[in-house]
């Protein structure tokens, strides 16, 4: 059923749904009632992909794709910054671990399921082996100033930078981050193009004023997304804590709950033989959460006077170079299949179980 701006109904009444349903403590607080805003929240994330696939038919590549990764990080970067502001014990990590965890899910378990899909419908598929390696160069670089080097400067103790060091970085990864946005939609855009035409996988064309509605009802949706994942982590955690596992394993579920959106556009359009549409979204979503997020958090941090920690741990540096290297690796041939999906899949499963079982 479609409502006359040719947009299907069910996109515009969960997201409206999704957002009414945040006033609604009660549901929150009984384990069994939380099932209601949680088949809502999956509901909201198939209608969130909807309004991104329509944007990006509209709008075209690699534009659709840009516009839904920084939508997904803006509400990301106001979830830490509020959870932050709002202070408590491992306040201070809470960026650094939100960003590698955002990260790791994007370089194994997003990429990963793409290639294997698609490597399994179609046994190979070929990409622009130049956008992949824009994205992964200035990727190399940002992640290595911001949850590398903070362990080994001296200025300050621990893995954190002094001031100066923070504004530095911080300025570098805006620059890195515009940089490559500027090669991917003006200087070099034909690098992050399909090879031919992908009408008929986006969804209906919408007129001028249903672009702007379809917009409106995506940031809608994504925020409420966010939200009711917050809502909802208390629950996740008890339940987490119940089995026994760490609560850091509770970052990564709402981690995947934020991701869902476009990790579902991606594998969706590798099913359909664009790998090139997923890998834009992919690394895309990786650079956005990385070059949008750390300058923000620092700023807020330089202004409230919260601590900020972003080196990471022995552990997790090698889980994130491993990763960074097999899909560097993975993606410098242009063509792909089933076994580099397989090997970043189990790259993730290593993620997980040494998040679960430190």
């Amino acid at each position: 059923m479609k409502a006359p701006l040719g947009i299907p109904l069910w996109t515009i009444v969960l997201p409206l749904l999704a957002a009414a349903l945040l006033g609604a403590s009660p549901l929150f607080h009984q384990p069994l009632l939380t099932l209601i805003p949680g088949a809502v929240l999956i509901g909201t994330v198939l209608s969130a992909v909807h309004h991104a696939e329509a944007i990006a038919h509209r709008t075209g590549e690699p534009y659709g794709t840009l516009i839904l990764a920084i939508a997904v990080t803006v509400i990301e970067v106001s979830l830490i910054l509020s959870l932050m502001l709002a202070g408590g014990p491992g306040s201070e990590t809470l960026a650094r671990d939100t960003v590698f965890a955002a990260v790791m899910i994007i370089f194994t378990l997003i990429v990963g399921l793409c290639l294997l899909v698609g490597g399994y419908r179609f046994k190979e598929q070929r990409f622009g082996v130049l956008g992949a390696n824009a994205a992964l160069i200035a990727l190399t670089a940002i992640i290595g100033l911001t949850l590398i080097l903070p362990n080994y400067t001296i200025t300050t103790p621990g893995p954190a930078y002094s001031h100066p060091q923070l504004i530095f970085v911080a300025v570098v990864s805006l620059i890195l981050y515009g940089t490559f946005v500027s090669v991917q939609t003006v200087r070099h855009r034909e690098y992050f193009l399909t090879d031919g035409p992908d009408e008929d996988h986006h969804a209906p064309r919408v007129g001028n004023t249903g672009l702007v509605v379809t917009l409106l009802l995506l940031l809608v949706g994504l925020t409420a997304v966010v939200l009711l994942a917050k809502k909802l982590a208390p629950t996740i955690e008890s339940g987490v804590v119940s089995l026994g596992a760490p609560k850091s394993l509770v970052g990564v579920i709402v981690a995947l709950v934020i991701l869902l959106p476009e990790g579902l556009a991606a594998v969706k359009a590798a099913r359909s033989d664009r790998l090139q549409t997923s890998l834009n979204l992919a690394l895309g979503s990786a650079l956005a959460s990385i070059g949008l997020t750390i300058p923000a958090v620092a700023v807020a941090s330089l202004v409230t006077g919260l601590d900020l920690a972003l080196g990471l741990p022995p552990k997790d540096m090698v889980l994130l170079l491993v990763s960074l290297f097999t899909l560097a690796l993975s993606l410098g041939t242009g063509r792909t299949n089933i076994l580099q999906g397989v090997v970043l899949l189990v790259l993730f499963a290593v993620y997980l179980f040494t998040s679960i079982f430190p």
